[in-house]
């Protein structure tokens, strides 16, 4: 960028087109990180198996990794509300397709809604205790 030319302000910013932008339900963030310690029955159930799925490039939860903000089930349908680190992860169709799945496998789960989200955006400050503990086995300073 030359030296005459304005810097961006955060209104230019252009949406991508293969990103459908939403934001959590509520006062999210107040509540964050999730973890679905509170969470019973199918609800439970759910974030149990999403605790299992792992970031493709750490040993380390997703759920633990800040990335779950919320999960629910309703009338057999378990929604998730997921963000990623940065909307242009390259891991995201892979990572939402498998929380899909893995939230529609449980049992008593008839169908799986994904509601991916970017408020709050994630930071580092969404990582879990474990995650934390997890990262630094794996030898990131956190």
């Amino acid at each position: 960028m030359s030296s005459n030319s304005p810097e961006p302000t955060e209104t230019d910013a252009t949406p991508c087109a293969y990103t459908e932008y939403q934001s959590a339900d509520g006062d999210v963030a107040a509540e964050l990180p999730a973890t679905g310690a509170n969470a019973t029955g199918l609800e439970s159930e759910v974030w149990d198996a999403l605790y299992e799925i792992e970031d493709p490039e750490m040993p380390i939860s997703i759920v633990d990794l800040g990335l779950i903000y919320g999960v629910s089930v309703a009338a057999g349908v378990a929604t998730v509300d997921m963000t990623l680190t940065y909307s242009g992860c390259p891991a995201r169709e892979m990572l939402t397709e498998e929380v899909e799945e893995t939230a529609a496998a449980v049992e008593g789960v008839d169908d799986a809604d994904l509601r991916l989200v970017w408020n709050p955006p994630w930071t580092v400050d969404l990582v879990t205790e474990q995650g934390k503990e997890d990262l630094r086995e794996f030898g990131l300073s956190i």
